[in-house]
Order: structure tokens, then sequence, then C-alpha cells
């Protein structure tokens, strides 16, 4: 159990780091009063189990998992608009504190199974007292209704080992592409829905500052 904490502990570092600076772009659009792409942050490192699994079931050496697996560390970036996917991708391109070595666009070619998801691994680099320590990391782009089915499939995945029935798998397909038209008809409308996000915001803080002046108005007295 040493053995894996001691292995485990960058992808810890850089699950939390990631989470900080990918949730910090949310706070920058939130500060210049703009639709954020990204409407929350997750991120997880992979439990050992998972990672034996995994490595039996694509035959990975335990001395080459550090490589050979990408997702060991992952973070999930939720949009609410597919479009917002391509705009957070851009932004993952651009930065200059990790690489990204690879991408999978599960949005415009789904799997089989009617999964959709944008996939980026990057390789960034942990500060350790050892020295640095480059880290893959999974970093999946999705909107919330990929996600509901993403999680639901995953369940499912689970408690069948992969082998779904029939009736199973059809009624999830039929699921995932009833789920992927809630985005393109939310796409439709989204300068709409920006709009009255917008508005509603607004409201909140004009709301909280007069709250807070009737708060010192009360206090003097």
């Amino acid at each position: 159990m040493n053995h894996w904490e001691q292995f485990l502990a960058p992808y810890n570092q850089a699950v939390d780091e990631l989470k900080v600076k990918l949730k910090g772009m949310r706070g920058e659009y939130e500060f210049k009063h703009t639709h954020s792409p990204i409407e929350f942050v997750t991120g997880r490192v992979k439990p050992i189990a998972s990672i034996l699994d995994k490595a039996n079931q694509k035959g990975i050496a335990l001395s080459d998992i550090g490589t050979e697996m990408q997702d060991i560390a992952g973070l999930r970036m939720m949009c609410q608009f597919v479009e917002d996917i391509h705009v957070v991708v851009e932004h993952l391109r651009s930065r200059k504190d990790f690489t990204v070595i690879e991408e999978r666009d599960y949005v415009t070619n789904k799997k089989p199974s009617g999964y959709r998801s944008y996939h980026v691994v990057v390789d960034y680099p942990v500060q350790t007292i050892l020295g640095e320590k480059n880290i893959l990391v999974e970093i999946q782009i999705r909107t919330l209704s990929m996600n509901f089915w993403a999680t639901i499939e995953h369940s499912l995945n689970y408690k069948y080992s992969g082998q779904f029935p029939e009736r199973i798998r059809m009624r999830l397909q039929g699921a995932a592409e009833a789920a992927f038209r809630l985005d393109e008809e939310m796409s439709l409308i989204r300068e709409e829905i920006q709009e009255a996000q917008a508005i509603f915001t607004n409201k909140m803080e004009k709301d909280k500052r007069g709250s807070g002046k009737t708060d010192k108005r009360i206090h003097k007295q």
C-alpha cells in the first residue's frame, strides 16, 4: 500500500492543481461578466482496484502503467452547450502549463454505445521534492446531458460487466440520441438562454448590493 501511495501522490497533486487552474478559467469569465463555457470542473485519481483491472484487461505491465495508462488522473469539464466544448478545447490547446499530446473527438464521432465526449490527454509537470515529474492527465469535456448519460451508462456497465442485455443496449442508444437532440435544441436558443442568465445574474448582484446597503444602515442605527 505504501508503494501505491507513493506512486499515486503526484497524480493526486496533478488533479488538485489542475482543478484550481481550470476552475480559475471560469472565474475569469465571471469577472468579465461574459458567458462562461465552463459550468463546473471535477477530478479524481483512479482507484487502485480500477487501475489493476484496466491493466489486466489491456495487457499493461504494472511497470508501464505510468506511460501506458492515460487516465489514472482524470478531470471533467462540464459545459452548457456543445459549442462551448470547442471553446474549452481551444483554451486547453493554448495553455503553457501543460502540453496536449492527444485528442479524441467522441462528440462528432460518437462511440457505438452512443457515448459522446471530447477527450484531451495532457502531459502535466508536477513539482516534487525529488524534482519535476511529468504526469499524463485525461481531461473530458462534455455537456451536462452527455455527462448524465455517461454516468448512468457507467453504473450499468458495472452491473452487467459490459455485457448489456439487448433491450438495455437499445434503450441506452436511444437515450444517448435523445440527450444529443436536447443539446441541439438548446443550441438553437443559446443566445436567448445566455441573455436570460445574464439578466438573472445582474439582478442577483443588484439585490445583493442593495441588501448590503440596508445592513449597513441598520448597523449604524
